[in-house]
C-alpha cells in the first residue's frame, strides 16, 4: 500500500481548489482486467489488549492474504482507544496504538472516545503515537477549519482509494464538554458529501471512495429496513451519503451487520454498509470489483468474519505482523500484571451492570451502578465540597466485578486491574450543587434529548443512584413529568433546597445529554474517579450487591380514590437484571395514612418481574394516603406519591313519608319513617322552597308544615333527610290534600 503524503495532498488540494493551477497526481494506468479490492475494517476496539488480541491480528492477516497484500486496505471506524482494558489503560492506550501500527492500519475515523481526554490530546499525544491518520471531516475548530484531516488517499491494486472519515454528531454529549469546548461537530453525512465534492473536483479524481462514519444502526434492529425505520440518523447516513461513495463503514453502536443500502438517485442499485460489532469479535470485509478503465464498481460483497480460532503459535509462524503484535501484547500484559494484581478489595458475590440477554443494558438499574454511586457519595462526603447523594451514568461503567477469579487472585478478591476496568476514563470527581427542582429535571433527562432536542440512538439512560436515594416514575406519563417522587435520606425532595451531587466530571459538565447538571455549581473535589473508587474498596471490605431496586416504576396510580374503591396499579419492573439478581415472587402492599398506623392491603404475586396490585381500600381510610409495596426476596421497597382518599359514599336511610288530609289553614302533619338508627333534620319543600321541618330520631319523625302556606288543593311535596354519621342525604315525595 502506498499512501499519498497527507500534508502534501491536503496542501495541494487546498491550492488547487483556490487557484486551479496545480498539476494533480497522474491517474492510475488502465488495466486490461477488473481489479478486486479488499477493504477490511474494525470498529470500537476499545483497547482490547488481552488473550484475544493476537487472534484479531491473525484474522486480519488471514483475510489480507486471501485478498492480496497489494489490493487490501485496512481501516478502523473509531473508538480504537478509550474505555479500554487495564493492560491498555494503564499505559495510556499506547499498546493499542502500537498494535494498529504493527498491522499497518491505513486510516481510522475518529471515534467519540478518541476525544475522552480532549481534542488537544487526540491531535498531539494520540496523533503522534499513531502511524496512521485519524480522519474527521465534520470536526471544526473555532476558526471553522477541520482539526483533523477529512480524508486520506491510498493506492491499492493500481487504484487510488480515497477514505473519508467523520464522527458522530453526538460527541459533545458523550465526552467531557470541557475537552471539546469551542469545537463544532457538524452533521457527518453533510461533511462527508462536501469532502466527496472536493475530491471529485480534482482533475484526476480517486478511482474509489470509501466513507468511514463513527455512527450506525441503533440497538435491536435485525434488518436494514428496521434499522432505518428506527433511526433517522442511520437512514441519513445509509441513504444520504453521496452516490459517489462505493462503500460505507460505520461504528459507535456496537452492532453487527453487513447490509445492502440503496444508492441515492440510482433506483435498483445498492452499496454495502457494514459494522463489525465491537472489541475485535469480527472483522468487516467488503470486496469491490472495479473496472480498471472507468473506476466503476461492477460488483461487491460484504460480510463480517468472526475472529479466528487458529492457535497463536500458528498465526505467529505464518504472519510476521502477528509476531510483532504478540510481542506488543505480551509486554503490555506483563507490565499491567505487575501493577494490576495487587488486591484492593473483596466482594461477596458478582456485582455487575444490567443485561438484556447477553447484551449490556444501559437503560436499566444495576447492582454495579448502585455500588459505584455509594462509593462516590462516601468519598466526596469526606471532602470540603461535601455531597448529599451520588449519581453515575451507565456508560461510565465498562466492566463487571465477578466473584470468580479472573487471574491469580482468590475468589472474591478485587485486584487493581479489575477495579480500574470498571472506571477506565480517568474522570475528575465533582460535587455539583443543584436545587431540588433541577435534580428532578436531571432524573427526567434519563429520557434523552440532545442539545438540538432530538432523541439520540440510546433514547433512555438509567442513572445509578446511591443507597440513600429512591424515586418512582411512570414512563407512560408525558415527557418532563415522568418522575413521580424522589426521596433522599427518607425525606421527600424539596424543590427549593440545595443538594450536592457526587458524580464524574463527565456528567457534571452535562455529558450524556444530562444538560440540567450545567445549571448547578460545579466544584472539582481534586479526586480522580478510579482513585476514589479504589479508596472505597480498600476501606469497605467486603462489598456486596444490593438487589433491592432504588428506582421503581409505578403505573396506573390515580390522584383520588374513595374509601371502599378498588385500588389498582402496576409495578412492571421489580427485578434487577444484573448477574445473580433473584426473581421476586410476591409483593406486600400497605396503605400509609398521613395520620394513623399502616393498614395492610394484602400480598400479590410477582411474575416475570411484574406485579399487578388490586386491593379494596378500607371504609375508614381517608385523607392523604401513600402506599408502600415491599417485594420479596429482594427487599425492594417503594413508597408511592400521596393520593387523596375521600370518605365512602353512604346509602340513604330508607326514607318513607305519608300524610293525612288537613284543613286550611292548619299545618299538615307528615309522618316520616326511616332506618331504626337514623336521626337528624328532615325538611319539607314545595317546588324547592321550604314549607316545613321535623327531626328524625330512632327512625321516626313528624314534620309539620307552616300554617297558611298550603292553600286548599292537592300538593306534591318533597321530604328530605339531610344525613347523619351513617347515612347520606336522601329524599322522597309525599302528597298532601288540604281541604277548605
Amino acid at each position: 500500500m502506498v499512501a499519498v503524503p497527507r500534508r502534501v495532498l491536503t496542501a495541494s488540494l487546498g491550492s488547487l481548489l483556490a487557484t486551479g493551477s496545480l498539476t494533480a497526481p497522474a491517474a492510475a494506468p488502465a488495466h486490461a482486467q477488473d481489479v478486486t479490492l479488499t477493504l477490511l475494517s474494525v470498529n470500537d476496539f476499545h483497547g482490547r489488549i488481552d488473550a484475544n488480541t493476537v487472534k484479531v491480528a491473525g484474522t486480519i492477516e488471514q483475510l489480507r492474504a486471501e485478498g492480496g497484500e497489494d489490493t487490501t486496505v485496512l481501516l478502523s471506524n473509531g473508538d480504537n482507544i478509550g474505555a479500554s482494558l487495564f493492560a491498555s489503560a494503564v499505559a495510556d492506550d499506547i499498546p493499542t496504538l502500537d498494535v494498529l501500527n504493527a498491522l499497518e492500519l491505513d486510516a481510522s475515523a475518529a471515534g467519540n472516545h478518541e476525544f475522552d481526554r480532549g481534542a488537544d490530546d487526540l491531535v498531539t499525544r494520540v496523533g503522534d503515537a499513531a502511524d496512521f491518520p485519524y480522519l474527521a471531516a465534520n470536526v471544526l475548530g473555532p476558526d471553522g477549519e477541520p482539526i483533523l484531516p477529512a480524508f486520506e488517499i491510498v493506492e491499492a491494486g493500481g487504484m487510488e482509494v480515497a477514505i473519508v472519515g467523520a464522527v458522530t454528531e453526538e460527541t459533545p454529549s458523550l465526552v467531557s464538554p470541557g475537552g471539546v469546548e469551542g469545537l463544532t461537530f457538524a452533521d457527518p453525512t453533510t461533511a462527508v458529501n462536501e469532502t466527496v465534492e472536493d475530491l471529485q473536483a480534482l482533475p484526476a479524481p480517486p478511482d474509489v471512495i470509501v466513507a468511514q462514519i463513527h455512527d450506525g444502526a441503533p440497538d435491536g434492529g435485525s434488518s436494514y429496513e428496521e434499522a432505518v425505520a428506527a433511526s433517522p440518523t442511520f437512514r441519513e447516513i445509509a441513504e444520504g451519503v453521496s452516490p459517489e461513495v462505493d462503500a460505507i463503514f460505520t461504528g459507535h453502536t456496537h452492532q453487527e451487520y453487513a447490509w445492502d443500502a440503496p444508492v441515492p438517485g440510482s433506483p435498483g442499485e445498492t452499496r454495502p454498509i457494514v459494522q463489525s460489532g465491537s472489541y475485535g469479535a469480527n472483522i468487516g470485509e467488503v470486496t469491490l470489483t472495479v473496472d480498471a478503465t472507468t473506476g466503476d464498481v461492477t460488483a461487491y460483497s460484504a460480510r463480517n468474519v468472526p475472529r479466528t480460532t487458529t492457535d497463536d503459535a500458528t498465526l505467529v509462524n505464518q504472519f510476521p505482523r502477528v509476531g510483532t503484535v504478540q510481542a506488543i501484547v505480551q509486554a503490555a500484559l506483563e507490565h499491567a500484571d505487575d501493577i494490576g494484581r495487587e488486591v484492593k478489595g473483596t466482594q461477596t458475590a458478582d456485582i455487575t451492570r444490567a443485561f438484556n440477554g447477553a447484551s449490556e443494558d444501559r437503560g436499566a438499574e444495576s447492582t454495579l451502578g448502585g455500588v459505584v454511586a455509594d462509593a462516590l457519595l462516601s468519598r466526596v462526603s469526606q471532602t470540603q465540597a461535601g455531597a448529599d447523594l451520588g449519581l453515575v451514568n451507565p456508560g461510565g461503567l465498562r466492566a463487571d466485578l465477578l466473584y470468580a477469579p479472573t487471574g491469580q487472585e482468590q475468589p472474591g478478591e478485587i485486584t487493581y486491574a479489575e477495579a480500574n476496568a470498571v472506571l477506565p476514563f480517568v474522570n475528575n470527581v465533582s460535587s455539583v450543587a443543584v436545587t431540588g427542582e433541577t435534580l428532578k429535571r436531571i432524573f427526567e433527562q434519563q429520557w434523552q434529548r440532545d442539545a438540538e432536542g432530538n432523541v439520540p440512538s440510546r433514547a433512555y439512560l438509567q442513572l445509578g443512584v446511591s443507597e440513600n436515594v429512591s424515586y418512582t416514575f411512570d414512563s407512560t406519563r408525558p415527557e418532563g413529568d415522568r418522575i413521580t417522587g424522589v426521596w433522599i435520606d427518607g425525606e421527600p425532595l424539596d424543590p427549593q433546597r440545595t443538594y450536592r451531587i457526587a458524580t464524574f466530571s463527565f456528567l457534571a459538565q452535562g455529558g450524556d445529554n444530562f444538560h440540567a447538571f450545567t445549571e448547578g455549581t460545579n466544584t472539582d473535589t481534586g479526586l480522580v474517579d478510579y482513585e476514589a473508587w479504589i479508596d472505597y474498596l480498600e476501606n469497605n471490605r467486603p462489598i456486596s450487591p444490593d438487589f433491592a431496586r432504588r428506582s421503581v416504576e409505578v403505573q396506573g396510580l390515580q390522584d383520588e380514590y374513595a374509601a371502599g374503591d378498588t385500588l389498582t396499579f402496576t409495578l412492571p419492573r421489580l427485578d434487577l437484571t444484573s448477574l445473580g439478581s433473584p426473581a421476586n415472587t410476591e409483593v406486600a402492599v400497605e396503605a400509609l395514612p398521613e395520620s394513623g398506623e399502616p393498614v395492610t392491603l394484602g400480598s400479590f404475586p410477582v411474575s416475570g418481574g411484574a406485579a399487578q396490585v388490586e386491593a379494596t381500600l378500607p371504609a375508614d381510610l381517608s385523607g392523604a394516603v401513600r402506599f408502600r409495596a415491599t417485594a420479596q426476596p429482594t427487599g425492594t421497597t417503594v413508597t408511592t406519591r400521596s393520593v387523596t382518599v375521600s370518605e365512602p359514599e353512604q346509602p340513604g336511610a330508607g326514607l318513607q313519608a305519608t300524610a293525612k288530609p288537613t284543613r286550611y289553614p292548619a299545618p299538615a302533619r307528615i309522618q316520616v319513617t326511616a332506618a331504626r338508627d337514623a336521626r337528624g333534620v328532615v325538611t319539607v319543600a314545595k317546588n324547592g322552597l321550604p314549607v316545613g321541618a321535623g327531626y328524625l330520631k330512632n327512625g321516626r319523625a313528624i314534620a309539620l308544615t307552616l300554617p297558611f302556606v298550603l292553600r286548599p288543593g292537592t300538593h306534591e311535596l318533597t321530604v328530605t333527610h339531610w344525613g347523619d354519621r351513617r347515612y347520606e342525604r336522601s329524599s322522597v315525595p309525599v302528597t298532601v290534600e288540604v281541604k277548605r
